[in-house]
């Protein structure tokens, strides 16, 4: 039988699927016969194409397919993620009011890859779904809106520091984040100051642009760091610039 979905479709089917809860990752990958490794590289990637050589890709279809084919669907919201009684032990935030929220221009000092990160450990935590937490993502903004499952899985989907700053996602779930490290009373990390020194000086990570263009002499190199800034470097030029 023909594959006619591409990697980030299957990409997506399994992230709805572990996190419905219905199965944790290690049990999927044994499910699938894949190691952690490949599991890793194949989630890792970005693009219709990329890993279309992996054996997860082909594994996950596979899976996906003969589910379907019993007539067999993805896994319903339960009680707690359609807002009723959850056993989460996250605190609300409710009570948490950052500067410049109501404006909807609270300063990020977060990329792209850490609010990756981060959602990725919040979804774990017991009690936690998706849909409370599309909530509280949407419930950020002012008025607050309503985000959709699958603005989180392209957001997710992508890599990079800079990779979905004009996401929906990316803004509220920082202030989200911001709001929970805050009711947690938990200190901020040496990335975190670090990357208020630098991108400090220009309110923040851009969230309403995309990532701009950067112009090179031909034999320059141009890289991106784990802040965010852009180093180019060459044998008449050299610099380093944050993304604005």
């Amino acid at each position: 039988m023909p594959m006619t979905e591409s990697c980030d479709v299957v990409r997506r089917k399994i992230r709805t699927f572990l996190d419905s809860g219905e199965m944790k990752v290690g049990e999927f990958q044994d499910a699938i016969n894949v190691t952690g490794n490949a599991y890793s590289r194949f989630m890792g990637q970005n693009g219709p194409y990329k890993g279309m050589g992996s054996s997860v890709y082909d594994a996950a279809w596979v899976f996906f397919k003969k589910r379907e084919m019993k007539g067999i669907k993805m896994p319903k919201k339960t009680a707690a993620s359609m807002g009723g009684a959850s056993s989460s032990s996250v605190p609300s935030v409710e009570s948490i009011v950052l500067d410049f929220e109501r404006e909807e221009k609270v300063p990020i000092f977060d990329t792209c890859d850490d609010i990756r990160r981060k959602i990725n450990a919040h979804l774990k935590l017991p009690g936690v779904t998706q849909a409370s937490f599309l909530h509280n993502v949407g419930a950020q903004y002012h008025p607050a809106r309503r985000v959709q499952s699958s603005q989180l899985s392209a957001f997710r989907s992508k890599k990079g520091p800079f990779a979905g700053n004009t996401s929906v996602m990316f803004y509220g779930a920082y202030v989200y984040f911001e709001k929970l490290r805050i009711k947690q009373n938990k200190p901020k990390g040496k990335k975190r100051e670090e990357m208020e020194r630098l991108h400090g000086p220009y309110g923040g990570i851009d969230h309403d642009r995309p990532r701009r263009s950067y112009l090179a002499l031909a034999g320059s190199s141009v890289t991106e760091d784990q802040y965010g800034r852009v180093h180019i470097s060459g044998p008449r030029e050299s610099g380093v610039f944050p993304r604005r």
